[in-house]
C-alpha cells in the first residue's frame, strides 16, 4: 500500500454534553454538592436538587436558573424511602426521565471518631451505625430508588461519592472510613452487576475528593484566621500540589463520568486529590 493509498480517519471529539438530561444530587445543599449541581447544570443537565434543608434547596435551584440553567428544589432526606421516592415521581412529573444520580450526601459523626485519649474500644456502637448508615445506606437507598427508574430505560450513570479515608488510613476518622470504604466495593459491585443486567447500558463509577475546605472539617483544617491547624498542615504537607482542593475542581470528573465520553468506563474509583493518595509520606 503506498502512502497515497493510506487515509487516516480524524476520531471524533469526545462529548461532555449533558444537554437533556435529568440529574439528581443528593446532599446538594452542601458545600460540594451544590457545586456539583451547577456544574452540571452548566453542562446542560437538568438537575433536581436534594437535600435536607428545604430553604437551601430553593435558593441553589433559584441560583441555577438564574445562571440559565434549568433546576428543581426537591428536599428530601436519604434515608427517608417514602420521600425518596416522591422525589422521584415528581422529576419523573416534571421531565419523564431520570439519566444520572449523584451520591454525595454524607459526612462524618463526632462520636465515630477517636479522640485524643480515646482508643478503638471506646467507640460509641450508636454512632457507628449512623455514620454507617448516612453514608452508605444514603447511597443505598437513593440508588434503589432512582436506579429503577433507570433500570426501566435500561440506561443511566450512578455517581457515587468516596474519599480519602476509604483508601489510606488516617488516624483518628474510624467509622467514616469503614462506611466509605463500603461504598468504594458497592460502587464496584453495582458497576458489574447492573452493567451485565442491563445490557452495558447502566454505568456506575465514584469520586474519591481529597481534601476539600467545607463546613464539616474547616474547624479542623483552619484556625479562625484562616491558617493551617497541626492536621491541616499535615495534610497540606503530604499533598504533592501543596494546598487543599477547590470544590470546582471537582466538576471536570464528574462531568466525564457522566457524559459520553466516559461510555467505556464503569467500576472506577477516581482520585480528585492533588497526589495525596499516591504519598508515602516519605
Amino acid at each position: 500500500m503506498t502512502p497515497e493509498e493510506i487515509t487516516v480517519q480524524r476520531p471524533p471529539l469526545p462529548d461532555f454534553r449533558l444537554d437533556g438530561r435529568v440529574a439528581i444530587v443528593t446532599g446538594a445543599t452542601g458545600v460540594l454538592g451544590g457545586v456539583m449541581a451547577h456544574g452540571l447544570a452548566a453542562a446542560g443537565a437538568r438537575v433536581a436538587v436534594l437535600g435536607r434543608n428545604a430553604a437551601r434547596a430553593e435558593e441553589l435551584a433559584a441560583a441555577i436558573e438564574a445562571s440559565g440553567g434549568e433546576a428543581l428544589a426537591t428536599p428530601a432526606d436519604v434515608l427517608d424511602v417514602d420521600a425518596l421516592a416522591h422525589v422521584r415521581d415528581e422529576v419523573l412529573g416534571r421531565w419523564s426521565q431520570i439519566d444520572m444520580l449523584i451520591n454525595v450526601a454524607g459526612g462524618n459523626v463526632a462520636g465515630a471518631t477517636l479522640g485524643p485519649d480515646d482508643t478503638p474500644f471506646d467507640l460509641d456502637p450508636a454512632a457507628m451505625r449512623e455514620v454507617v448508615d448516612l453514608n452508605f445506606m444514603g447511597t443505598v437507598l437513593p440508588t434503589q430508588v432512582f436506579g429503577k427508574a433507570m433500570a426501566e430505560r435500561k440506561r443511566g450513570v450512578i455517581i457515587t461519592i468516596s474519599s480519602m479515608a476509604a483508601m489510606r488510613s488516617i488516624t483518628r476518622v474510624v467509622g467514616y472510613s469503614a462506611a466509605k470504604a463500603a461504598v468504594d466495593n458497592l460502587t464496584r459491585w453495582l458497576a458489574m452487576d447492573l452493567g451485565r443486567r442491563y445490557g452495558g447500558g447502566i454505568r456506575v463509577n465514584a469520586i474519591a475528593p481529597g481534601f476539600f475546605v467545607g463546613n464539616q472539617n474547616r474547624h479542623l483544617l483552619l484556625e479562625g484566621d484562616g491558617s493551617l491547624t497541626e492536621r491541616g498542615r499535615a495534610i497540606v504537607e503530604h499533598t504533592p500540589l501543596g494546598r487543599f482542593g477547590k470544590p470546582e475542581e471537582l466538576v471536570g470528573t464528574l462531568v466525564w463520568l457522566c457524559s459520553d465520553a466516559s461510555s467505556f468506563v464503569t467500576g472506577i474509583v477516581v482520585p480528585v486529590d492533588g497526589g495525596f493518595s499516591v504519598t508515602s509520606g516519605v
